[in-house]
């Protein structure tokens, strides 16, 4: 299963690899990332596959919401089936 983790907040030292650390941790491969620095704000997009990810969903949500805390960033997370049902006409 696919999901997008998108991660927004002021430009800070270590933003992609703590956030890709968390899917390492989680066994959440990162398929590919996209990212810009936009008057000093940091913005990240990437495309995972949590098939196997080690916790449930609601579960890395919960985690994601502490690195944001942590980090003092936005993270959201995003299966992509909810992604495609949302901008389907």
């Amino acid at each position: 299963m696919k999901a997008f983790i998108t991660v927004i907040g002021h430009d800070t030292v270590g933003v992609v690899a703590k956030v890709a650390a968390l899917c390492s941790e989680l066994n959440i491969n990162i398929e590919d990332v996209t990212q810009s620095i936009l008057q000093g704000m940091f913005a990240m997009i990437m495309l995972v596959d949590i098939t196997h990810c080690s916790v449930n969903h609601e579960e890395l949500h919960k985690r994601t919401d502490a690195l944001a805390k942590e980090m003092g960033m936005q993270i959201n997370v995003t299966r992509q089936e909810v992604f495609d049902a949302m901008h389907t006409i």
